[in-house]
């Protein structure tokens, strides 16, 4: 994942379970925007992420591949630095979507960012 968005942005997975996947990111010079705080973009970027990486875990990925198709997010409490850690949860799990919780939370599991995020589920084509 080291030439995705993913390595530059420094996220890491660290739990995927059915229905559930933790991811980290580090609060640093690529994920901050120019007054210093964690970048709203780089929250939301990490979330989907989760969702994604969560759906791909749930589909049978010979078949079948997934993309984001909607997210939104609430930027609740501001982050300098550190370390940010996505919980995702899933609570809907169709055949053409799934929808995800996505809590961000800092070291002290105080509330950074929640989101919700719907991924779409589609057959791939010969």
């Amino acid at each position: 994942m080291e030439h995705t968005l993913l390595g530059a942005l420094g996220i890491e997975v660290k739990e995927i379970t059915d229905g559930k996947v933790i991811a980290t990111m580090p609060v640093h010079d690529a994920t901050r925007q120019p007054f210093g705080f964690l970048h709203g973009g780089a929250s939301v970027a990490l979330a989907e992420t989760v969702a994604s990486i969560g759906t791909y875990h749930l589909i049978d990925q010979e078949s079948e591949l997934c993309f984001g198709l909607e997210i939104n997010a609430n930027h609740v409490r501001s982050k300098r630095d550190g370390i940010v850690t996505a919980i995702g949860t899933v609570l809907h799990q169709g055949k053409t979507t799934m929808v995800w919780d996505i809590r961000l939370v800092d070291e002290e599991e105080n509330l950074v960012c929640i989101s919700r995020c719907t991924v779409a589920v589609a057959k791939k084509r010969s």
